[in-house]
């Protein structure tokens, strides 16, 4: 009886085995892979290209945005190049490597630049600013300031407490920071570097920058460039550009 029961498992089995296989192959689909080389498709001219340089067809609008608008077209420089020696002037000798090539573009390419199809630093600015604000708190707490002289004296003999560590904290107030950090001071910096023939933008009115937002253009990518650092160099590295870069030429120089 026990032989009987086995052999009908052994039988019922070998059925499954051959059938599973059969019902698998109309399951399951096909896939072909291109073993000869000859077969294959050879990759496109634009896959070649670096990321920041064109635009992806199917990101392209099928027609202009700008039909008959009579705007004078604005050049953006595409020369990597004049790039490098931008952040030469901005980071000093050996500027150019701090960043890989395509960061190096997203970092001073503004959203209103071809859509914002290629990419925009808005990310990389918003981290960018947290670390220079950061780094001017820092050096303005370790910037004691000068004893007043017309401090009044109180009637009951009494000294107020203080501490090295702490004569700092009159410096950090939030006019004092954003007097020192301001948005046309960032830009008019930023133009010392002559940021304004790299950053990468669409003005409203390519007659009349100012008008445009170009102070408020140039001080974002400013941030971005540390935002890019921090990321692809590192917290230690963006904090020391920040410090030698930005804010001790606007006056605010850290005490290490």
């Amino acid at each position: 009886m026990a032989s009987n029961l086995s052999t009908r498992a052994v039988r019922s089995a070998c059925i499954a085995s051959k059938a599973a296989p059969r019902s698998l192959v109309t399951l399951i689909p096909r896939r072909s892979f291109a073993t000869n080389p000859e077969t294959a498709e050879p990759p496109t001219t634009q896959a070649e290209q670096p990321r920041w340089s064109y635009t992806p067809p199917q990101a392209k609008a099928p027609f202009s945005l700008h039909m008959h608008s009579g705007r004078p077209e604005f050049h953006n420089n595409s020369d990597p190049e004049v790039l490098d020696k931008f952040y030469i002037r901005m980071l000093g000798n050996g500027g150019e490597n701090y960043l890989s090539e395509e960061t190096k573009w997203l970092a001073v390419t503004h959203k209103s630049f071809d859509q914002g199809r290629r990419g925009f630093n808005d990310r990389l600015a918003f981290l960018g600013k947290r670390i220079v604000q950061l780094q001017a708190s820092l050096a303005l707490a370790q910037n004691p300031t000068p004893a007043s002289s017309s401090a009044k004296v109180d009637e009951f003999g009494r000294e107020p407490f203080s501490h090295a560590a702490l004569d700092g904290l009159r410096n950090l107030s939030p006019s004092t920071k954003s007097f020192l950090t301001d948005r046309s001071k960032l830009a008019e910096l930023a133009q010392k570097y002559e940021m304004q023939k790299v950053v990468r933008w669409e003005p409203r009115k390519p007659n009349n920058l100012m008008a445009s937002g170009l102070e408020l253009v140039l001080a974002h990518t400013m941030y971005a460039i540390i935002g890019a650092i921090s990321l692809e160099k590192g917290g230690h590295i963006a904090n020391k550009v920040a410090q030698e870069r930005i804010l001790e030429p606007l006056g605010i120089r850290s005490v290490s």
